[in-house]
């Protein structure tokens, strides 16, 4: 007996990646909040004129899709809501959560929270002040919802609170933090965890210290997996006046 067509109308969603597929569709990858990531095919869209010239990362759209199987074929897309798009200071951190949510998260496994960071994450990123708080935040609530979660309150040696006073070296074998001197290299300040936390990251200082350590965290959890992002930012650095960090 075949499979029955499955139909989804009008489903919020954001364009993460598209590539080729045969002669004039595309492969897009979507994070849609009701469904999770899924992998959709769009006929025929290639082209100076197409109904889906909407699909382009960084913009809130209502999606549906039909088909069978894992991969269905997209029906519609249309804008959810107008926004300003990302500054283009601020194109490298919007593809870099583009990646991590396409390498950590498992098709078809619905997170609304996660959806919900992620836009509040690209409405930072267009207020670049605040746009690398926002990106250690969305990384440590990423590693939470998805089961990684970091225990940023307690010292996974004692079961002690984290004391502001105290500095730490992160464990990535129980994601938690043990108590460091002072000037060993990479230990990190109880009050920065403190303010990840609390999402009160501000100072160069802190800001510095998270980036390092949420880096050991994703690090782990990609399994030796290399990020394009990390690895185009790290050859932009290389020219002058070009500073892109992710």
């Amino acid at each position: 007996m075949s499979q029955a067509t499955h139909r989804v109308q009008l489903q919020r969603g954001y364009v993460l990646h598209q590539r080729p597929f045969r002669d004039s569709s595309l492969i897009v990858e979507v994070f849609t909040r009701e469904y999770g990531r899924l992998t959709l095919f769009a006929h025929g869209v290639r082209g100076s004129r197409t109904r889906f010239a909407l699909l382009q990362p960084f913009r809130s759209l209502l999606l549906s899709w039909s088909g069978r199987g894992e991969a269905p074929s997209l029906a519609a897309a249309e804008d959810a809501e107008s926004a300003l798009p990302l500054p283009a200071s601020q194109l490298m951190s919007g593809f870099y959560l583009n990646e991590l949510l396409l390498k950590l998260l498992t098709r078809a496994d619905p997170h609304p929270q996660l959806f919900d960071l992620y836009q509040t994450t690209l409405a930072a990123l267009r207020e670049q002040a605040i746009a690398e708080a926002a990106l250690r935040l969305f990384e440590a609530r990423l590693l939470e919802l998805i089961g990684y979660g970091l225990n940023l309150a307690a010292e996974a040696d004692t079961g002690e609170p984290v004391r502001a006073e105290a500095y730490y070296y992160f464990r990535p074998g129980v994601h938690g933090f043990v108590v460091a001197e002072p000037s060993a290299p990479g230990a990190i300040a109880g009050q920065v965890l403190q303010e990840l936390a609390r999402g009160g990251l501000k100072g160069e200082t802190q800001l510095r210290q998270a980036r390092a350590l949420m880096r050991s965290a994703l690090d782990h959890c990609l399994e030796g997996r290399e990020l394009a992002t990390r690895s185009l930012a790290r050859d932009l650095a290389g020219y002058p006046n070009k500073r892109r960090r992710v």
